[in-house]
């Protein structure tokens, strides 16, 4: 949700002020540029030289950049900038100020310059969170279409326990992503997606695997994700990063994946298996590591559990997509694996085809529907013939 988007932070004089730091690492790490805004008193409890190391952005804290030179931080252009606001920690002052349209700071200045979603994380003690007039003033941001996003309760600054602390910084960034994902088109559906390979295996250090690099089912999964989906990656083992608010299951071996796809998919809305899953594994798998010899070695292979077949033999609403990567007779064998497996489509890629397939960073696709239709794509980065995959996904909603 927040992956490019640009996140004005605004933090105010109040002790949760050094949760700042950890906010805005959440914020870099899903995606966002972030400029920070501190108020004089917020220096008090955390420096700008943290915010700024951590944002890579200087931060502003006067309406002057350089008194001297008459150089100044043009507050609109900042609230122009911003896609949105996040006001963390919001004290009972700034909260009034902001309310009641005070700008007698460049945080406040920006505030109401700005033409953006805001978000505001209230932090103080509990009899101020409870005053009549800091629920006046939540009111009136609440009427002039600003996000609260609610204190927690627990131990407090003075001692006390109660409402008023800060939202954890997991718990402000989930709540921007999930107010951000209404009237998204997955909003509300559930996507299980599979990546990368399976491995089998041999002895405790041997074992059969595939190229696949995951890098498919990692940008399908993205891909959902950024259009509001609730998404669940089962993936094999793989190097990729995967966003902290996509539910990730890590496995190895075909069994395991079996096992975890069929646990998420009755929950599922749609299914988008995109990993290699190997179709045989070892009939015996050795305790102890085989040592060679100078005769030749047979190793007896059975066929692993088929989950595509498993999916659409016992599916009811879902809608179900499969993968076809082939070396020859691509289309027929792709179209094949539609009927078989009780598909709603199928995506096709040939090995034979320059820059696609296995470990690339793009991708060469057809999209063949249950009519047998044919879709074909240019040659694209995987991020961008994921978005295809699920604006195809999109149209069986």
């Amino acid at each position: 949700m927040l992956r490019d988007k640009n996140v004005v932070l605004c933090v105010t004089g109040s002790i949760a002020a050094y949760k700042a730091a950890h906010i805005i690492r959440l914020l870099i790490k899903s995606g966002a540029s972030v400029k920070v805004i501190m108020t004089e008193s917020a220096k008090e409890f955390i420096t700008p030289l943290t915010l700024g190391t951590l944002s890579k952005e200087p931060v502003l804290t006067d309406f002057a950049k350089d008194y001297d030179q008459g150089v100044w931080n043009n507050h609109v252009d900042v609230g122009i900038w911003a896609d949105l606001i996040l006001v963390a920690p919001a004290t009972a002052n700034t909260l009034s100020k902001m309310a009641n349209g005070e700008a007698d700071s460049l945080l406040l200045a920006v505030y109401l310059s700005a033409r953006c979603p805001v978000y505001v994380a209230p932090a103080m003690d509990l009899d101020m969170f409870k005053h009549g007039s800091t629920k006046d003033n939540l009111d009136i941001l609440v009427s002039r279409g600003n996000h609260i996003i609610e204190p927690g309760v627990g131990e407090l600054a003075s001692g006390l326990t109660g409402q008023g602390r800060l939202a954890e910084p997991e718990e402000i960034i989930s709540f921007i992503e999930s107010n951000m994902k209404i009237g998204l088109p997955l909003a509300g559906k559930s996507i299980l997606v599979s990546a990368g390979p399976t491995i089998e295996a041999i002895d405790p250090v041997r074992f059969i695997s595939n190229r696949s690099s995951g890098k498919m089912g990692y940008a399908v999964a993205r891909a959902a994700y950024d259009l509001g989906a609730e998404v669940t990656l089962v993936s094999g083992p793989t190097n990729l990063e995967v966003h902290p608010s996509i539910n990730c299951i890590k496995v190895e071996s075909a069994n395991e994946m079996y096992d975890a796809c069929m646990e998420s998919f009755p929950g599922a809305d749609a299914v988008v298996m995109a990993a290699a899953v190997a179709d045989y594994k070892p009939t015996d798998v050795s305790d102890q590591k085989m040592k060679k010899s100078d005769d030749d070695l047979s190793i007896p292979l059975v066929r692993t559990e088929d989950i595509l077949k498993a999916m659409g033999e016992s599916k009811k609403d879902q809608v179900l997509v499969g993968f076809a990567m082939e070396t020859e007779n691509g289309i027929d064998n792709a179209k094949a694996k539609i009927v078989k497996k009780n598909l709603d489509f199928i995506v096709y890629n040939s090995l034979n085809d320059p820059g696609a397939g296995f470990q690339h960073d793009s991708n060469k696709i057809t999209i063949i529907g249950k009519d047998n239709k044919l879709t074909n794509f240019e040659l694209k980065s995987k991020q961008e013939v994921a978005k295809d995959i699920i604006n195809e996904l999109i149209k069986h909603f």
